[in-house]
């Protein structure tokens, strides 16, 4: 599936527009279901950080502040940054991402792509979406920024 030359790797299965087919979609259900998944888990985060806060007379529930957007890169760092290559919403929508230089997606280039996705969308407001109908392989902006596709996991 992969050609060799001068010491890259080219992936032909990354030009096949069949990998890109209902990617849009899959990535909006994708979306939705890991933040349901993200919310699940801020509950139980939540309890422990108001017991800390118990503890600290007060000063752990500073990590309210954070809470969530701790719990999220957390989430997308052990799950889309293994060996899948996706999040449990993502592998339940039928997607993965790839690097287009074959590279690997470890924990810390995950939480990257999920940083820029939402910097992305408080400069650009949901206008960063508009990409994905634009690009031959619907990349967004960030994808666009860090070299990586979505693709249909079959």
């Amino acid at each position: 599936m992969s050609d060799q030359a001068a010491g890259f790797v080219f992936d032909t299965r990354l030009d096949e527009p069949r990998a890109y087919r209902g990617v849009r979609r899959r990535r909006i259900v994708s979306f939705l279901l890991d933040y349901f998944f993200i919310a699940l888990l801020t509950i139980p985060a939540s309890i422990i950080v108001f017991l800390l806060g118990i503890l600290t007379l007060g000063l752990g529930w500073m990590l309210f502040a954070v809470l969530v957007p701790l719990v999220a890169a957390i989430y997308v760092g052990f799950t889309m940054g293994s060996r899948g290559h996706a999040t449990p919403g993502m592998r339940l929508a039928g997607i993965k991402i790839e690097r287009l230089d074959g590279g690997p997606i470890d924990p810390l280039f995950a939480i990257l792509h999920g940083v820029l996705f939402w910097a992305g969308n408080v400069i650009l407001t949901p206008a960063i979406l508009l990409f994905g109908l634009l690009t031959a392989r619907k990349q967004l902006a960030h994808d666009l920024l860090l070299g990586t596709v979505m693709i249909r996991d079959e």
